[in-house]
């Protein structure tokens, strides 16, 4: 990864928010809050502070209720402890210049009884599938263990679903966010509701593909409802296999949601791509059809080097870009990547829960 200073370091109107560049930290399951509660703590706030050079922090996933919970030690926005941990962040983000935006979740069935009272866990549908969450272990180091078959969520539920969305978007404003990023993407909930793979539903939110698409597009107008569309994105990763979803028939229903996003003129649509996790690369004609359908702001991830985001950026393909593990390793990644410094390689092995090591403790360049 080397310098790309003239395209990723020009500033850029995303909705309501002025960045200054288009290196954007995307979203990084961390699994730091304190339990019981999930709370932000310091080291969260350090962890932030140190990155805030970025454009704009998208949050870790942070759940909108208690059923939204799938993984250990990951923060929440649905209390008023988690609200007053994620203030403090928000404010010494914005004492340090940067800008930050809470993503919003609920992973469905990427979850376990454990975190639920024994109770099963939720999805579109009753399909047992294959994948694995992280809970502790009795040690109380992380164990990963398999996800058990969810009941599907009734359909005098997901009212109540779509006001959890609302709730944890007025949160968000409380907490002192600068904007939310509605997650519906890499397998989690409302991915499992748009994908004909995990949403075998006969009601008006299974079948057709806007049929499927409906408890999403429900979810950003409830969220639009509480701030407005100048202040809200969503993630999506369209033909992409993510948490034991395999959606790589998902371009047409990616396409459709961008084209309705589009009609509400959300500030931004979050495009994580196949590629990083082992699928293929996303090509030039699926682009310019996402292009089309979607002419706001779109926001590149997946494994970007500085000069894939230089040339898709220049081509009008996306606008900006989020990294992630660079991110992890690199706290001042903007300045190295603007001065073409060396980059320090992330270890992945201290990604997921600990401390302050692999966390806090990457250093800056030093001049």
């Amino acid at each position: 990864m080397t310098s790309a200073p003239d395209v990723l370091h020009t500033p850029l109107r995303v909705g309501a928010l002025d960045l200054p560049n288009r290196v954007l930290m995307a979203p990084l399951t961390r699994m730091r809050a304190t339990p019981p509660g999930d709370v932000p703590n310091d080291l969260m706030v350090e962890y932030y502070v140190q990155r805030a050079g970025a454009g704009l922090i998208v949050s870790e996933g942070t759940q909108i209720s208690p059923e939204g919970k799938g993984y250990m030690d990951t923060p929440g926005i649905h209390s008023a402890e988690q609200v007053a941990g994620w203030r403090r962040v928000t404010d010494a983000v914005h004492a340090a210049g940067g800008r930050i935006a809470a993503q919003l979740w609920h992973v469905g069935r990427v979850s376990h009884e454990s975190f639920h009272g024994g109770e099963p866990t939720v999805s579109a549908s009753a399909l047992p599938y294959r994948n694995r969450t992280t809970v502790r272990g009795e040690d109380g180091t992380p164990q990963r263990v398999s996800c058990p078959t969810p009941r599907a969520l009734r359909t005098d539920e997901l009212p109540r679903l779509v006001d959890d969305y609302r709730a944890a978007t007025r949160n968000a404003r409380e907490a002192g966010f600068d904007a939310v990023e509605i997650h519906a993407a890499h397998g989690y909930l409302l991915h499992q509701f748009m994908s004909a793979e995990s949403n075998h539903r006969d009601d008006e939110h299974g079948g057709s593909l806007e049929n499927r698409a409906r408890l999403l597009l429900e979810v950003v107008d409830a969220v639009i409802g509480e701030w407005d569309a100048a202040h809200v994105g969503v993630r999506i990763s369209p033909k992409g296999t993510f948490n034991g979803l395999d959606d790589a028939e998902g371009g047409e229903m990616g396409l459709y949601v961008a084209a309705q996003l589009a009609s509400r003129d959300l500030a931004f649509l979050h495009l994580s791509e196949p590629d990083w996790a082992g699928g293929p690369s996303l090509d030039e004609p699926f682009r310019r059809e996402l292009r089309e359908a979607f002419p706001g702001v779109i926001v590149g991830a997946g494994g970007y080097s500085a000069e894939k985001g230089e040339t898709l950026i220049a081509a009008g393909l996306v606008d900006a870009v989020a990294f992630g593990r660079p991110f992890i390793a690199n706290p001042d990644l903007p300045l190295r990547l603007a001065e073409g410094l060396p980059l320090n390689e992330p270890v992945p092995a201290t990604f997921y829960g600990g401390g302050a090591e692999g966390y806090t403790d990457y250093p800056a360049h030093s001049a």
